[in-house]
């Protein structure tokens, strides 16, 4: 029996993305300070140096990225955690920050397709991305690596925030709190003091597929 040869995917050549960077990109110079963190007895972790500025509006703590978009090299496998979460507050467009598409039915995302993951996907599906606008729809089909292997819009009529993904602690030695685990969790959930945040989340509901080809062509 003759044996095919495996087709490989060809490299993608980041440089020539550096200029189409998407908004919630991190760049290399947005390192990530040295910010002890400590257990705050009965109450999770928290900050040695802890400001106001550090946790979001139901008390989650978050990731103190430093904000400097252009310096350095774009990382296209990491989101910056402030701009992530502005643009999920707000229904930005992920890729140039201006307001998402809107229809009647609905606001437009643009998600890697996981149709054959559930039947009725992406109904009620936690979302960490952005959602788009439509002239970024054709840009990021194109030329994003994980929406080239298969994309799939959406529109969606209710899309509550529902949570954060971060990562979660536990108690360590002493007062220093140790990470365990990555996790997505509601903001109900009683593991969600232990969460230092990366990602904000919507849950999507009331979801219409829409053919990306067509989007591309209006």
């Amino acid at each position: 029996m003759a044996k095919h040869a495996l087709q490989e995917t060809p490299p993608v050549n980041y440089e020539a993305l550096t200029p189409y960077t998407p908004y919630i990109t991190q760049w290399s110079e947005e390192r990530e300070p040295e910010s002890p963190l400590i257990e705050r007895p009965g109450r999770g972790i928290g900050y040695l140096d802890e400001s106001l500025a550090d946790r979001d509006d139901r008390g989650v703590l978050w990731y103190r990225t430093p904000s400097r978009p252009g310096n350095g090299q774009p990382l296209f496998a990491k989101v910056h955690p402030l701009r992530q979460r502005r643009a999920m507050r707000r229904l930005l467009c992920n890729v140039c920050a201006k307001p998402a598409d809107r229809t009647e039915d609905g606001v437009l995302w643009l998600l890697r397709d996981y149709r054959d993951d559930w039947s009725g996907w992406p109904e009620n599906m936690g979302a960490i991305e952005p959602p788009v606008c439509l002239p970024c729809v054709r840009l990021s089909s194109r030329m994003c690596p994980a929406l080239r292997k298969g994309a799939v819009a959406v529109r969606v009529r209710q899309a509550p925030i529902a949570g954060v993904r971060g990562a979660l602690y536990r108690s360590g030695f002493g007062p220093v709190p140790e990470a365990v685990d990555e996790v997505t969790v509601a903001y109900e959930d009683p593991r969600v003091p232990w969460v230092r945040a990366i990602n904000l989340v919507r849950e999507l509901h009331g979801c219409t597929l829409v053919e990306v080809d067509e989007l591309c062509r209006s």
